[in-house]
């Protein structure tokens, strides 16, 4: 689609937060610097009558709430009170009013870090609050596709309805490079967004990561981010980061337990049962967005043209990350692992619901699929048998392909056209 810069994407946390509003107290919009939580709060709050809006990007508000944080916070209708971190001691105000007063809907915060891990944060409201979390933009989002894969292959398995896709791997590989923040989606070319990117990394490490811990050497966090990104799609082992950097371990974790709370990066954990003692317990690197990450692992469009670029990382990233948006929106909770054995047998994804049963997705950045593609789907339904529902590749061609028993190969696209 032609995207311009007055293009507004719809999102699909907006609905999710009127909803929350209507039964929770306080409901708080968490995400990234420059995913839209802002943009989202404020489509909500011009809705609603006799709300009051604080901006506590500004120094003057900051001050205020900081003199008089119980008399900033009283007001009869819905308050937004956008990027709460800056002065998380309005929290135990908030609490005391909502307390009071147990009406839903009183408060909708908006913050740029994950407020339980902030640094000196007073009692975060059990009890009263739900979160909803906002990533960069879905591929659905951005193309207006139904994003309903993983509720659709949990109710129907391998016969959910897949169009026939018109991509190829270069599209994907455009997509990727791209990534989801708004920002970055509506600048016309690689050049344009590369200078988003760097802006966006600067900022963050100067700004967001000084606000929530005291950083020896910004521009070690600023290499290991790099390193980081080099290796995204793979497994996050700490000791070969901080030999590879020079740094001492507890540095390494500290500082990537600090990405993870700017969100940054993720890791998803791995996964194994009884069934699969073999299976390694590393975590796999998960960089939020695919675009930041290439950036920052110099993948341009013309090295990724090459036959020698490192693309199946970078799709692969791309993939778990249109997945762990669908997460945040999906009607039960799913969660999203990996797995990997110790002789090497893999499977880049498993999304794993309450009841136990499982589907496994593998990435591939080829246009064609071979047998042997499955081999990690197949280990893997062995031994767990009627608990995998369906094993997915996940391909850069165009047709959904039958495998075998529960396997199929799916294009790229039906992560964001598939209909739950």
């Amino acid at each position: 689609m032609d995207i311009d810069e007055l293009t507004v994407f719809p999102r699909r946390a907006e609905a999710m937060t009127a909803e929350a509003l209507r039964d929770t107290r306080v409901v708080v919009i968490n995400g990234a610097r420059q995913v839209g939580k802002s943009t989202l709060a404020q489509a909500i709050v011009h809705r609603s009558p006799n709300a009051r809006e604080i901006y506590l990007d500004q120094a003057a508000v900051r001050a205020a709430a900081r003199q008089d944080p119980d008399g900033i916070v009283h007001h009869d209708g819905l308050m937004l009170i956008d990027e709460i971190q800056r002065v998380p001691d309005l929290l135990l105000s908030i609490k005391r009013e909502v307390d009071a007063d147990p009406r839903p809907g009183r408060f909708l915060l908006t913050g740029s870090a994950r407020l339980l891990g902030l640094r000196d944060l007073p009692d975060a409201l059990p009890g009263r609050t739900e979160t909803i979390e906002l990533w960069p933009l879905s591929q659905g989002e951005i193309e207006r596709g139904p994003d309903g894969f993983i509720e659709a292959v949990f109710h129907r398995g391998v016969d959910i309805g897949v169009p026939r896709s018109r991509l190829h791997r270069a599209d994907y590989v455009d997509r990727a490079l791209r990534g989801g923040y708004p920002e970055a989606v509506h600048r016309p070319s690689h050049r344009r967004r590369a200078r988003f990117f760097e802006s966006y990394v600067s900022d963050l490490i100067s700004r967001d990561v000084k606000q929530i811990s005291d950083i020896e050497q910004p521009a070690d966090m600023r290499r290991l981010l790099n390193v980081l990104c080099a290796r995204m799609g793979g497994l996050l082992v700490i000791d070969n980061i901080s030999r590879d950097l020079g740094l001492a371990r507890t540095t390494v974790k500290r500082y990537i337990d600090l990405l993870e709370l700017v969100y940054l990066v993720r890791r998803i954990p791995a996964w194994s049962t009884n069934a699969t003692t073999r299976a390694v317990a590393t975590p796999k690197l998960l960089v939020i967005d695919s675009g930041l990450g290439a950036h920052l692992a110099g993948l341009t469009p013309a090295r990724t043209a090459g036959i020698t670029a490192p693309i199946g990382p970078l799709l692969e990233n791309f993939v778990l990350g249109e997945l762990a948006r669908q997460l945040t929106w999906a009607d039960e909770p799913v969660r999203l692992y990996h797995y990997r054995t110790r002789d090497n047998v893999e499977v880049d994804a498993i999304l794993e619901r309450a009841s136990g049963e499982i589907v496994g997705i593998e990435v591939k950045a080829a246009e064609t699929v071979r047998a042997d593609d499955f081999n990690g789907l197949r280990h893997l339904a062995d031994r767990v048998g009627d608990r995998l529902i369906a094993g997915f590749v996940l391909y850069a061609g165009q047709e959904k392909l039958p495998f075998g028993d529960r396997m199929r190969a799916l294009p790229m696209t039906a992560l964001w056209e598939t209909a739950n």
